[in-house]
């Protein structure tokens, strides 16, 4: 369950939302989980293959998208691989930015990242065909991206899309990491402002009897 953003602050503008969201979180954890996360999405922008720990994730949810976009027809089926890998983790964004959880977000962008990295290899082996493909259908499977793009009459494209697809990876990490960097350093700079108290109360004078 995710916490209730407060709508007092929905008024104030994002970065000062975020400011106020990072007052009294501690960084020390948030900062080393980051940066093992982060280094997750280097391999697959660096070598295809490498297995990470979004891994898994983007595989069911591929998996998954063919069957569940299979009602639309065999084009869509089968690009509802790659649709569904991407999807996934952006439903994923939307709630923790609905969350008001700021580190989530950052955290979320690496995901982000991931699955776009991953797919630009598969989207890179277009014409070759030299990826091993998995398949649960007994007649064997096809290249999802062979097929579309040559549905297009884009196959020569395949690696200018690659391309395209691994720069917008590295821009979600970039940018995952700006952000998690600015939350962390507020974190540790800003303090909470303590309530003002209440102006102490005057001794009344006891007037004399008279």
């Amino acid at each position: 369950m995710f916490p209730a953003p407060d709508p007092a602050l929905d008024d104030l503008p994002l970065t000062d939302r975020m400011r106020r969201w990072c007052v009294g979180r501690a960084w020390w954890w948030r900062l080393p989980l980051f940066v093992v996360l982060a280094s997750q999405v280097l391999k697959p922008l660096r070598e295809q293959g490498d297995w990470t720990l979004f891994s898994g994730i983007i595989f069911g949810a591929h998996e998954f998208g063919h069957l569940f976009f299979a009602i639309g027809g065999e084009w869509l089926g089968v690009a509802g691989g790659s649709l569904m890998q991407i999807l996934v983790p952006i439903g994923a964004l939307a709630l923790v930015w609905k969350s008001r959880d700021w580190f989530g977000v950052a955290v979320v962008g690496l995901f982000l990242a991931t699955s776009f990295a991953e797919l630009s290899w598969y989207v890179a082996d277009a014409r070759t065909e030299m990826l091993d493909l998995v398949s649960f259908s007994p007649e064997g499977g096809i290249h999802d991206w062979n097929y579309l793009l040559g549905e297009a009459g884009l196959l020569k494209s395949d690696l200018r899309i690659a391309r395209l697809l691994r720069f917008i990876a590295w821009v979600l990490l970039i940018a995952s990491s700006l952000l998690t960097a600015r939350l962390c350093l507020w974190m540790a700079t800003e303090k909470p402002t303590p309530a003002a108290s209440p102006a102490p109360e005057r001794p009344s004078r006891s007037r004399p009897p008279y």
